[in-house]
């Protein structure tokens, strides 16, 4: 196995490298790119420090360049001998180099490595991912406005409970997103630190800059401990299924909701036929096949999102091999919920409102707890109108007045602060976007010749 990084040219029985290597092969490719940028700025700092020749810096920058490039269009290969990306960027550095590539490894460790890059992965989908997010909690916000006085039954417990209209009902969803766009800087936060550095978890017995190269690659700080960059191989991870686990239990209620008021007993909402499919038997059948797929993503980002815990959980401190279990899980995950929010982009807007149908299943009824409000608001304690109203409802005699329910409240039917909202989404766009220029200019100066 002369191909590996570790290799001190005994053999290895082939079926223990097959199962050691896994899938790596394949999973690196997604993070081919990552490696290549880290090494770029790794062999920067070495120069930076005097531990790697000018001339060697600037041809290993210009060939991992070109890795790069080659790895963002699918063109870079791992083969399986190879064991991983590292091993497969290391040994194309030294094809192109020759002997500078066999410099490259000087002062890191594979651990500290794959910990940059999937760090630098996570910052990049984080930022993706946080623009889609957005996106969909615009179009939300359109949708709300659309529907603003559009009335529907609101529900507690599956049964018709109080006036609502698709307005509030748009508004709520985008109301949530918005809060997980204010926790994603929460979680940029944790990202926001550089491995680099920390070897196999001990340091090296180099004069090694860990600020230079952070400052490099856009971090506003080191991570200080080496020890504690191993030990957090997996919460890094852990942190960010967490947060796209969220954003899917949010959206997995609006898509059980679709998926019941489209139903022909509800008949609230209807889906465009591009949005439908058809039974092999039934010709009759308009199935929502996307809205049901839709809400086993969510599902399935949680069972993706508790298996990182599994394989990262339960281990002692430092580097552990069981940490290579945790790149499939998580890349399938960002990629689960990228796929989501653009089909749910789609959606949104093409939903069809069936006004008549909800506004029929809008009765007096709803207005049960509004007449009560009424009835304090002249003077009868809350109690007595409540037990009243009761008693209307009992014998028949409940008249509500329709028209009068007004709510101006924040929040209320009346005041969806969508124009507040609005604000807010602006600045969540506007952190995405400048964050995403501030990481593009950094990776284009270590990038110059």
């Amino acid at each position: 196995m002369a191909d590996t990084l570790w290799s001190k040219g005994l053999p290895l029985d082939s079926a223990i490298h097959r199962f050691t290597v896994g899938d790596d092969p394949w999973v690196d490719l997604a993070l081919a790119p990552h490696d290549a940028l880290g090494s770029a700025a790794h062999a920067r700092m070495l120069a930076h420090v005097g531990l790697l020749p000018e001339a060697d810096m600037r041809k290993l920058v210009a060939a991992l360049r070109a890795l790069h490039d080659e790895a963002r269009v699918g063109a870079f290969t791992i083969r399986p001998e190879q064991e991983d990306g590292h091993t497969a960027l290391e040994a194309a550095l030294v094809e192109r180099v020759g002997e500078p590539g066999r410099r490259i490894h000087l002062g890191r460790s594979r651990n500290d490595q794959v910990q940059l890059a999937l760090r630098l992965m996570l910052r990049e989908e984080v930022l993706v991912l946080g623009a889609r997010t957005a996106e969909l909690a615009g179009a939300f916000l359109d949708f709300a406005q659309a529907h603003a006085t559009v009335a529907m039954p609101g529900y507690t417990h599956m049964r018709r409970a109080m006036p609502s209209t698709f307005g509030m009902w748009g508004a709520a969803f985008a109301e949530g997103l918005l809060e997980e766009l204010e926790a994603l800087r929460g979680l940029w936060a944790r990202l926001d630190r550089s491995p680099l550095g920390a070897a196999a978890g001990f340091g090296v017995p180099l004069p090694i800059d860990r600020q230079y190269v952070a400052t490099l690659l856009g971090f506003s700080r080191v991570q200080r401990s080496p020890i504690d960059v191993q030990n957090s191989r997996g919460r890094y991870e852990t942190a960010a299924l967490a947060w796209a686990n969220s954003v899917a239990g949010g959206l997995e209620k609006w898509l059980w909701d679709v998926s019941l008021f489209s139903t022909e007993e509800f008949g609230f909402l209807s889906l465009p036929e591009a949005f439908t499919t058809g039974s092999s038997i039934m010709p009759q059948k308009k199935n929502p096949d996307v809205v049901e797929l839709a809400r086993a993503r969510c599902r399935e980002l949680r069972g993706l999102a508790r298996q990182v815990e599994e394989v990262a959980g339960g281990l002692p401190s430092s580097y552990h091999r069981d940490f290579q279990l945790l790149k499939r899980p998580t890349l399938a995950a960002l990629g689960s919920l990228r796929e989501l929010l653009d089909v749910l982009t789609r959606l949104v807007p093409a939903l069809q409102i069936r006004a008549e149908a909800a506004a029929r299943a809008s009765d007096d009824t709803l207005y049960a707890a509004h007449q009560a409000y009424v009835l304090a608001g002249r003077g009868m304690p809350f109690r007595d109108a409540y037990r009243e109203v009761a008693r209307q409802l009992g014998d028949g005699t409940f008249k509500p007045d329709r028209a009068a329910l007004t709510a101006t409240h924040l929040g209320g039917a009346g005041n969806l602060a969508l124009d507040q909202a609005r604000a807010e989404l602006a600045t969540a766009r506007s952190w995405l976007t400048e964050t995403h220029r501030a990481l593009a200019a950094c990776a284009e100066r270590i990038w110059q010749p």
